[in-house]
């Protein structure tokens, strides 16, 4: 494996985190180090010697800094092969010095972009140009040159050194050339998605759509065995969810757990009240509202103490121990808990019963604020890519038309509220039945829409009686307002918007329910 040894270092970088304590272990090595502008006076301010780029190219910087590192003497010492006699004999007859390490992280065109206010000239200013041209340039030429473009690389990199009396091996030169690479074309990326907005302002998708995610952790397998699966994640994510989440406790994750967690989490976020989902293969099959979190868990687990058995718990809020004394009672079984905080003493009980603190996997979220939620969703299909909003449209009720003569009591509207929440998240064809702030019964993913009243109304048993009903799109026929009404549901809310709507407005009537149609749909294929 060939080591190459450091003996002059570039650094001319704009996040400055570790930059001193780095240079001064490079110093210590006997590197010399060269630097540009507000870098080169970080160093110099701390008591390193540092010469300016300046020396170095025999030309000052020039046009506001936007010229200073584009110059031969620069891209020489880069880019030249150390082992080409014909490169040799041109750098010794220019009189070149070679460049061993590049330290280099761009200008936050990124971040500049997301200032609220930024100014076009402003976020222009920050498209770097001499950066990634050196990145590049390092990276190419990596068989002699290391390039480092992330302060998290500096600790590996002195580590290598130290192990190889300040080199570096070809396999870290090789793997910094991949971290590089992928650096600038994301930062190209960015900058090409910026014009291409200002360039087209009434387009509402771009021409080509490039997506960035960065590799966080290889998993055991897919959905099955014998698919290989990872797990990649946004960059710089801010709001509370599952890719930025940290696992406390227990086992690796599995790509279906990481499913389950995510729509878990989605779930529970809606829900202004303490609340408790319960998932089981990506589908809630236990949700509750309560005055307090372990009354909420102990209603969410009720809704189907069958389906609960091996599920994914999500908390809205953090868990306390009475929560956990009840999540952990015997006979109980769950995968995964992910919430926004654990008390030490629900921590303690979670980690320690013997049953459990193998194999339970406890992750906690950043705060549940929606900032940040909305976006885009993607769905894969053969030889494409589908691209929409998410669902995040708001489901206050503000809208919502009231179509029969009957009109539901307060507590009927707070658990239509509720369970029209729960079935935006139930796969389609999607039915919610609920009462007293929990799911009693839920009917998923049926391909006949009366076969999910069917399916939520045999879950519910005797529970469906007084109970309200969700269905996340329209009732093509009446048959499904007969059958909840046989079963004793009291009330529905539903999207309207059939042919038939007036068809199932008087069955309703007939019945004496109460009926609402929001005007929103939420099918989830």
């Amino acid at each position: 494996m060939t080591v190459r040894i450091v003996r002059r270092a570039l650094l001319s970088v704009s996040d400055k985190t570790g930059l001193v304590d780095f240079a001064k272990a490079l110093a210590g090595f006997g590197v010399e180090l060269v630097s540009t502008g507000g870098t080169r006076k970080t160093l110099a301010d701390a008591g390193l010697k540092v010469r300016d780029i300046s020396e170095v190219t025999g030309f000052p910087e020039i046009l506001d800094g936007r010229v200073k590192t584009l110059h031969p003497r620069v891209h020489a010492g880069i880019l030249a092969i150390r082992d080409s006699s014909e490169h040799q004999r041109i750098m010794r007859e220019h009189d070149l010095g070679y460049i061993d390490l590049v330290v280099c992280n761009l200008y936050p065109f990124e971040s500049t972009l997301a200032k609220a206010g930024a100014s076009h000239e402003d976020i222009v200013e920050n498209i770097d140009v001499g950066g990634p041209t050196m990145v590049r340039a390092a990276a190419k030429n990596y068989h002699d040159v290391a390039i480092v473009i992330d302060p998290a690389q500096y600790d590996h990199v002195l580590f290598e050194m130290r192990a190889n009396s300040a080199g570096l091996t070809l396999s870290t030169r090789e793997k910094l050339a991949a971290a590089a690479f992928a650096h600038t074309a994301h930062y190209d990326q960015v900058i090409a998605g910026y014009f291409q907005k200002r360039a087209n302002p009434d387009e509402a998708w771009p021409m080509t759509l490039r997506l960035s995610f960065q590799h966080r952790q290889s998993l055991r397998y897919g959905e099955n065995p014998h698919q290989k699966a990872a797990f990649y994640v946004e960059p710089d994510l801010m709001h509370g969810c599952v890719a930025n989440a940290d696992v406390l406790h227990g086992k690796e994750l599995s790509y279906n757990n990481i499913l389950d967690l995510d729509s878990a989490l989605n779930l529970v976020r809606e829900l202004a009240r303490p609340a408790v989902v319960v998932i089981k293969h990506n589908n809630p099959c236990g949700a509750a509202v309560s005055e307090t979190l372990a009354e909420a868990f102990a209603k969410a687990y009720e809704g189907d103490p069958l389906s609960a058995f091996g599920g994914i718990l999500g908390f809205n809020r953090e868990v306390d121990e009475a929560t956990a004394q009840a999540i952990t009672e015997p006979n109980r079984f769950i995968e995964c808990i992910i919430a926004p905080g654990y008390a030490d003493a629900a921590f303690q009980v979670l980690t320690t019963r013997p049953s459990w603190k193998k194999n339970v996997r406890i992750l906690r979220t950043k705060p549940l604020t929606d900032d940040g939620v909305r976006g885009l969703d993607f769905h894969r299909v053969d030889g494409g890519c589908l691209a929409q909003q998410r669902d995040a449209s708001g489901d206050d009720f503000a809208h919502a038309k009231l179509v029969t003569k009957r009109r539901p009591t307060a507590q009927q509207l707070e658990d239509l509220r509720f369970a029209w929440i729960v079935a935006k998240h139930v796969k389609s064809n999607a039915i919610v039945l609920a009462k007293g702030g929990m799911v009693v019964g839920v009917g998923a993913g049926q391909m006949s829409r009366v076969d999910s009243v069917h399916m939520a109304v045999r879950k519910a048993g005797e529970r469906v009686r007084g109970s309200v009903l969700a269905s996340d799109a329209f009732f093509p026929f009446r048959d499904n307002i007969d059958e909840a009404a046989k079963a004793g549901v009291q009330a529905i809310v539903q999207p309207g918007g059939s042919v038939r709507d007036q068809d199932s407005i008087d069955a309703c009537d007939e019945h004496g329910l109460a009926m609402l149609f929001t005007g929103v749909r939420h099918f989830r294929h």
